[in-house]
């Protein structure tokens, strides 16, 4: 038994106690439900408290602490994996001072006052993965669990494009583990929220959350359905390729299509400690422009031979620390609390701010995201808020600041009527959101039209928000087809459209005309029917007369499509309004195909072909790829011995050298244009 001393005060021992219930619970929420209540920053100091603790008193440490494995169990659902090695966390630092330290300690450690080579990257902010090649094939995918076993979420990892399911070499590794993270990107992070508000389900905190919830997800389909990606950055076990260095490893997995933050050009090789902090304060300010989310940055040894020394303590490796960045917050009161509609008819409260700057950015709206959640935080009229910007895009309220709360304060009443057209709201089964159902509400009209019109459908660049509410307000576009029955005549007339502005908008109107099927099925709003969706409902209907006969038993018998989808497009197809809109769309010459399915197809030289497009040229490699996908090929964006063809332009590089001595058969842009 431990002596009186060992296990420290009654005091000391009760705020034990007490750090260990806080910080299991908050690892639950992050790590089982992916819904975390307090920040990096504040999980981390209560961490630092509670090793403290246990360093001044050992006796308080027991196997159940924190301290003594790596927090995060593995989720009900999947099968349970083992790691060949350990998946520690890093050490973490908040300060430059912390950062020389670290220098200086790994020195110490290696008996050495001569300067180390260091590699220093980005912190993704995501879920960390480890992905296993058994001869170069995918086998596993395990989440890193409690550092020694993990989840195997291998059927949605599988689902990630940017993951190769096979290595592209010809020798592969007869092992080759690579640990990395799972992203969502911050643009994408932000259309898949607003796809999730608008379609009444809850929204992402931020694009971690999205990322480990996405994976954790039993139906494959769902993973399937979002915008994820994957970054590698470190070996597992790896039998049969060599590497002597960090940046080694990267151009390795590079070289594999395993894809890398390289890149992006954000990393830095320095045998200076002054570098490191220059680095660390580089990147603080870069931040914001990087694509994703990042919560600090990590620095290596570079040499694997020191790594190997070094070896590890505790649950840290020795030759590594992550450099964290302090959250940017700011605090400012709510002037008012307002309701927004989407086009499906959900209402989202948004708190009104008193403009406050946050990391450079001036904030002046806030999403609750719904009132489940706006309730839960109890947020007020008049109330002084902490804020941030959920994955450096989003404005968000993270919580009331309680004791400066006014004692007339009252709390914010869910609203019963529609703010538009005061239908009563509706709250479906086991929804959180609140909607109206009203297809004739002015508001959900509106933003239907918008969107019909956006980048994303339709493209008519002419017709922005401003002038469709505009064209509302007026009566001269109600509907998708007054689009189509506008007349030049009702628009000349108005202010600020000349002759110019006119005709630019009249000849982006007829341009949308001749857009594709998938645009137009996206552009319909139909509810939980994304731009993936669309492409299979085009390619499966062929045209808009066909989609309209869709029913329920050909829709579930589609790959991506479930109950809940099927439902929703059934449900839209027996809504008399929007089929005859469609139908008039026919009447008036509007009929929309899908060029890859319809009758004017014919097998051709890329049908059925894997295409690798490489270089520059007279178009843009997107409208290259929409080209080949149309006439049948499957374009890949890495080399291997099963590409068919590999399209080289000016500036080709690794890819056509790849290409060249895998003996692939190679094609210019004048045999492209010939064979098509």
């Amino acid at each position: 038994m431990a002596a009186a001393s060992d296990t420290g005060t009654k005091q000391q021992q009760k705020r034990h106690s007490e750090l260990l219930k806080i910080i299991l619970h908050h690892d639950e929420l992050y790590y089982m439900d992916s819904q975390p209540e307090i920040t990096d920053y504040e999980y981390d100091k209560l961490f630092s408290e509670l090793k403290e603790l246990e360093k001044e008193n050992p006796g308080l440490i027991s196997p159940n602490s924190p301290t003594q494995r790596v927090s995060d169990a593995p989720a009900l659902g999947f099968k349970k994996k083992a790691h060949s090695t350990p998946m520690l966390s890093l050490q973490n630092t908040y300060s430059t001072d912390e950062i020389l330290d670290f220098d200086l300690k790994t020195k110490k450690a290696l008996a050495t006052e001569e300067n180390i080579e260091y590699f220093c990257e980005p912190k993704f902010d995501g879920l960390a993965i480890e992905l296993i090649y058994e001869s170069g094939v995918l086998t596993a995918a395990i989440t890193r669990g409690d550092g020694k076993v993990g989840e195997d979420v291998l059927s949605n990892v599988r689902t990630i494009r940017s993951v190769p399911l096979k290595l592209n070499t010809k020798n592969p590794p007869k092992i080759f583990e690579v640990r990395g993270e799972i992203v969502i990107l911050k643009k994408d992070f932000e259309n898949l929220n607003k796809e999730q508000e608008e379609n009444g389900l809850s929204a992402f905190a931020n694009p971690r959350n999205a990322a480990a919830g996405s994976i954790r997800q039993l139906d494959s389909k769902i993973a399937a359905s979002r915008p994820l990606k994957f970054y590698g950055y470190a070996p597992g076990v790896i039998e049969g390729a060599k590497f002597k260095t960090q940046k080694e490893f990267l151009d390795l997995i590079k070289s594999f299509g395993v894809p890398t933050a390289l890149q992006y050009k954000v990393y830095k090789l320095s045998s200076k400690p002054e570098d490191l902090v220059s680095y660390y304060n580089d990147i603080v300010k870069r931040k914001k422009n990087l694509p994703f989310d990042i919560d600090g940055v990590v620095i290596k040894t570079n040499s694997i031979a020191i790594q190997d020394e070094l070896g590890f303590i505790a649950r840290n490796p020795r030759w590594a620390a992550a450099a964290k960045f302090k959250p940017e917050q700011e605090t400012t009161e709510v002037l008012s609390i307002d309701l927004q509609l989407g086009r499906t008819g959900v209402v989202t409260p948004v708190a009104v701010l008193k403009p406050v700057s946050v990391g450079g950015v001036t904030i002046s709206n806030a999403t609750l995201h719904n009132f489940s959640e706006l309730e839960r935080k109890d947020v007020r009229v008049g109330d002084h808020v902490l804020v941030h910007r959920a994955g450096e895009v989003i404005p968000e309220v993270i919580e009331v600041l309680l004791d400066k709360r006014k004692k007339n304060s009252k709390k914010t009443k869910r609203p019963k009527k529609c703010p538009s057209c005061k239908d009563d709201l509706h709250q479906e089964g086991e929804q959180i959101a609140l909607r109206c159902i009203n297809m004739q509400c002015p508001a959900t009209t509106v933003e239907r039209l918008k969107h019909f019109v956006s980048r994303q459908a339709l493209n008519i660049d002419k017709l922005g928000d401003r002038i469709i509410e505009r064209f509302f307000e007026l009566g001269l576009i109600k509907t998708i087809t007054d689009i189509y029955t506008l007349q030049r005549t009702d628009v000349s007339e108005l202010e600020r459209f000349g002759d110019k502005s006119t005709e630019n908008l009249f000849a982006a109107i007829e341009k949308s005309k001749t857009a594709s099927l998938e645009k137009f099925i996206f552009g319909f709003g139909i509810r939980f029917v994304g731009s993936r969706t669309s492409e299979t409902l085009a390619q499966k209907y062929k045209t808009l007369n066909k989609f309209l006969s869709a029913n329920a038993e050909d829709l579930e018998a589609l790959n991506d499509i479930g109950p809940k989808v099927t439902q929703s497009i059934v449900s839209e197809l027996k809504n008399q309004s929007f089929v005859n809109e469609l139908k008039k769309l026919i009447s008036m010459g509007i009929n929309p195909v899908s060029e890859l399915g319809s009758e004017n197809f014919i097998e051709n030289d890329f049908t059925g072909k894997k295409v690798v497009v490489t270089g520059s040229f007279e178009m843009s490699r997107d409208e290259i790829s929409k080209k080949l996908k149309l006439m049948g090929a499957t374009v890949s964006g890495s080399v291997s011995k099963n590409t068919d063809y590999v399209l080289a332009g000016e500036a080709a590089g690794s890819k056509l050298k790849k290409a060249q001595e895998l003996g692939l058969t190679i094609i210019t842009w004048a045999d492209f244009l010939k064979l098509i």
